[in-house]
């Protein structure tokens, strides 16, 4: 008999206790197959259960092609020829590992999980994800990837204006696209126009807020005014996103 969407996500929720993230990817996707077959949508754990894991697998994947990047530029001023091969050579290996997932992700998102939704916060969900996955790809020089992150990151900023202003995708959404202005277009105004819309617009509801969602808002909130603080001093250094 089939596995069903219930036994995904359990192999999903002992793949992340394992630290086991492909093979929690591997779950997430077959979860997100077997929900589409029975065309019902995914509740908010299954949702965070398909962030967590390719957010972890592309993580590794993004920091080692920086790694090898870095080795290779190093190889060639001084050089060095072999090493800068070598270096070479690894980079294109993991640069073809992460084209594959993102566009893993990006196909479940276009694919299946938008005709799935219903709900405004989901679609918002997999359409942040989708632009994401299109920043990730425009970081390692894919050709056209700029263009559709920056659809999918205004389709979602559209739709968003009808959740609240302290709505946690809303703001995660906000500062994923301010730090896409920022660091892939050098867009660094529209940056941080962005980011402080999002921060000013909420900082007024947070009273009304439960204390789970006040959690979750203050965070992202906390990584917004970190970015707006970096940007504004023209440090440079390491954006933070969602």
């Amino acid at each position: 008999m089939a596995d069903s969407s219930a036994d995904y996500v359990f192999k999903a929720q002992i793949a992340e206790e394992a630290e086991r993230f492909d093979d929690m990817v591997d779950a997430v996707t077959e979860m997100v197959n077997a929900k589409h077959s029975d065309s019902k949508e995914l509740a908010v754990e299954e949702r965070n259960l398909l962030s967590v894991a390719y957010k972890n697998v592309v993580g590794v994947r993004r920091s080692a092609w920086r790694v090898l990047a870095k080795k290779k530029d190093e190889a060639a001023a001084a050089g060095l020829a072999t090493e800068e091969s070598v270096a070479t050579e690894y980079m294109k290996k993991v640069e073809k590992e992460l084209i594959d997932l993102c566009n893993k992700l990006i196909n479940l998102v276009e694919e299946k999980l938008l005709t799935m939704s219903s709900a405004k916060d989901a679609s918002v969900f997999y359409l942040k994800m989708q632009g994401d996955y299109h920043r990730y790809l425009a970081e390692i020089h894919v050709k056209g990837e700029k263009e559709e992150a920056q659809k999918s990151y205004e389709k979602a900023t559209k739709d968003a204006a009808e959740l609240p202003s302290t709505n946690s995708i809303r703001l995660g959404l906000a500062l994923n696209y301010s730090v896409f202005q920022y660091e892939i277009l050098s867009m660094k105004d529209e940056a941080c126009d962005i980011a402080k819309t999002a921060f000013d617009e909420a900082i007024g509801e947070l009273d009304s807020l439960e204390q789970e969602d006040y959690k979750d808002a203050t965070l992202i909130m906390q990584l917004i005014r970190d970015n707006l603080t970096l940007w504004t001093n023209n440090k440079g250094g390491d954006e933070e996103d969602a």
